[in-house]
């Protein structure tokens, strides 16, 4: 068990020395950002920090290693509306089970729904009348393994698809991280993920073939020769993510869970936030948190998600003894610009 802690763990460190994090030279350089997004609602209430305590499905999107904590099933479903005003929608789906008494598997789906976007073109830039909405989705299946219920480790393999028309591009990202926990009731924990480490990504297909006559024609026939467009690559939004968090037991089940985060991003500015946590009777939850770019001013900013979060949860029992869970979240973060993002999530634990 020791010899894949370690492998884990030295995994992350190769991986982090090749991140050049806060770099200002390659900002703007990575594609591929709908893997930044965060459609689940207890994750997105605290900025998506919760990289030290997030457990069940949402680890898959935030760190891996919480996934084998939960109790033997989860399922949810979640609908993320996208800087509103815009039309646009994160839906994600994501399932994950116990295998064996330590380990867990899960999958996770989500796309990215643009609406309907109008074909224009430059003898109509008014519109055609013909409307067409890009396909961006993800898939991810990953596992994670628990030790003595204080380190958790975890893996998991992305892949990435972003097409429209006949122009497509897909490639793949791995996540890893690593959870620990102490103290008499778990109060301390720790966590490293690093994501989104992969493949380059190109986009190629016929949408990007052109005609042009022939320039030098045979015979003084003229006649059309199809070209095809080389698009550059570009890398994937890698990232490290450092969180501590510590409980504040008020009573057997009522507790204060103040966190904190580091993210060092290699393609735009690192960022640094904290947050808070109120649960009351393992039934409800608050929570809000504040995110800043660091080395960034209030004319200058580079990241759409800087500033504060707020979010709640409801769990309703669906069967005695609190075995079987119907968990209700709901996560608004600030935007700037547009009018901010709502996450709403259904969880259902068995």
């Amino acid at each position: 068990m020791n010899i894949k802690i370690y492998t884990i763990l030295a995994f992350l460190v190769i991986s982090v020395m090749k991140l050049e994090g806060g770099n200002p030279d390659r900002q703007g350089q990575a594609g591929a950002s709908e893997l930044l997004m965060n459609p689940w609602g207890r994750s997105a209430g605290l900025h998506s920090m919760s990289t030290s305590s997030v457990m069940g499905v949402e680890a898959m999107r935030i760190n891996i290693a919480g996934l084998s904590r939960i109790k033997k099933l989860e399922i949810g479903v979640s609908n993320n509306r996208l800087f509103s005003g815009t039309g646009m929608n994160l839906n994600s789906f994501g399932l994950g089970f116990k295998m064996g008494k330590s380990g867990a598997f899960g999958v996770e789906f989500a796309s990215l729904d643009f609406g309907q976007i109008p074909v224009t073109t430059v003898n109509q830039p008014a519109g055609t009348g013909g409307f067409f909405s890009p396909s961006f989705f993800q898939l991810g299946m990953g596992y994670s393994f628990t030790y003595a219920n204080k380190i958790s480790v975890g893996m998991l393999v992305r892949l990435v698809s972003e097409s429209i028309q006949d122009v497509s591009a897909s490639g793949f990202a791995i996540d890893a991280g690593v959870q620990y926990v102490a103290g008499p009731k778990d109060n301390f924990r720790l966590g490293i993920s690093l994501r989104n480490v992969g493949s380059p990504m190109a986009f190629g297909g016929e949408g990007l073939s052109v005609k042009r006559n022939n320039p030098d024609p045979a015979g003084g026939v003229n006649y059309e020769l199809t070209y095809d467009a080389r698009a550059a690559s570009f890398e994937l939004p890698s990232m490290l993510n450092l969180g501590v968090s510590y409980d504040f037991y008020l009573g057997d089940e009522n507790y204060i869970r103040g966190l904190t985060n580091f993210t060092s991003n290699a393609f735009s500015k690192d960022q640094i936030g904290a947050g808070l946590e109120f649960s009351f009777q393992n039934l409800v939850v608050l929570r809000a948190a504040y995110k800043h770019d660091l080395g960034s001013t209030d004319v200058e900013t580079n990241n759409i998600y800087t500033g504060f979060s707020a979010g709640g949860s409801v769990e309703v029992p669906i069967s005695k003894g609190g075995a079987n869970n119907l968990g209700i979240d709901y996560a608004f973060r600030s935007t700037n610009p547009f009018k901010g993002t709502h996450n709403f999530t259904l969880r259902f634990s068995f």
